[in-house]
């Protein structure tokens, strides 16, 4: 597995590859690698002869207050996960490579609409920043295919959506969230939990669950919502919001509507979690 950190190296590889008439995947990281991402890379070579991981903690997207400090950075480990997974390139630039003008004077990518609720609602600095980011890795690599999970739903569609608007030439491929036995959606932020916050954890999926069957039964939109943040409540989570929205665009739900998904932010102690369930009535 090659390791890079510089664009015009990473250039010079690919070119090779693409000279060859080979497929390239891409899987976009910001690192310390869980089995989600790995599932993601195993994925990817069905898609291509090449996978290619980039591992980027991403300054735009983090607020004032948040745990850019923090979040974990485990490219050692990440490396040697990827050595044995399938990986054929893993790109790990510095800041100072990916906004080599500074953050400050770079051109960021906005979606209109998809990025201004939910997440966006209350972090509204953080689309523009993933979107710029995965747009210049796109730009980078000029993958013919790029995979992400589908636990970051919200993220899925706006990536889609640039990537539909600005005509890329690439497919977006999105992949089941990936669980602990208990229901746990996997995220690199589980490390932050206390151990008693982790036995809590679970209820989140469960209560997306939950939602979901109340839909299926015939339920209303707005009081399935209301059943779901009472019961974060009461368990001690703190909902930013639990949501029921058409699956194919995040758009109100409507009487004709099947194709539909619950989901959720609620922060649990220091650690804000995320999660959804989709739900075809």
């Amino acid at each position: 597995m090659l390791h890079l950190t510089q664009l015009a190296e990473l250039r010079a590889t690919l070119a090779i590859w693409r000279s060859a008439g080979e497929r390239i995947a891409l899987v976009p990281t910001m690192g310390n690698l869980h089995r989600g991402h790995l599932a993601l890379v195993e994925a990817a070579q069905r898609h291509a002869a090449h996978v290619v991981v980039s591992i980027f903690v991403n300054p735009l997207q983090f607020g004032v207050g948040e745990d850019l400090a923090a979040y974990p950075r485990t490219l050692a480990e990440d490396q040697r996960h990827l050595e044995t997974s399938g990986c054929a390139l893993l790109f790990a630039p510095a800041v100072a490579e990916m906004y080599p003008h500074g953050q400050a004077a770079q051109t960021r990518l906005e979606v209109p609409d998809l990025s201004t609720q939910l997440c966006g609602a209350s972090r509204p600095w953080h689309f523009a920043g993933v979107a710029t980011v995965v747009c210049k890795l796109f730009n980078m690599v000029q993958p013919d295919v790029a995979l992400f999970g589908e636990k970051d739903f919200q993220q899925l569609l706006v990536i889609r959506r640039f990537v539909r608007d600005l005509n890329l030439p690439l497919e977006i491929i999105g992949l089941p969230t990936v669980r602990e036995a208990d229901g746990l959606a996997l995220s690199s932020r589980n490390s932050y939990l206390s151990p008693a916050e982790r036995a809590r954890a679970p209820l989140l999926y469960q209560t997306l669950t939950t939602a979901a069957q109340s839909l299926q039964s015939g339920a209303a939109v707005a009081a399935v919502e209301q059943a779901a943040v009472l019961a974060l409540q009461a368990a001690d989570f703190k909902p930013d919001y639990v949501a029921v929205r058409r699956a194919a665009d995040l758009a109100p739900v409507t009487a004709a509507d099947e194709d539909l998904v619950v989901l959720a932010a609620a922060q649990l102690g220091r650690t804000r979690l995320i999660d959804n369930v989709r739900v075809t009535r």
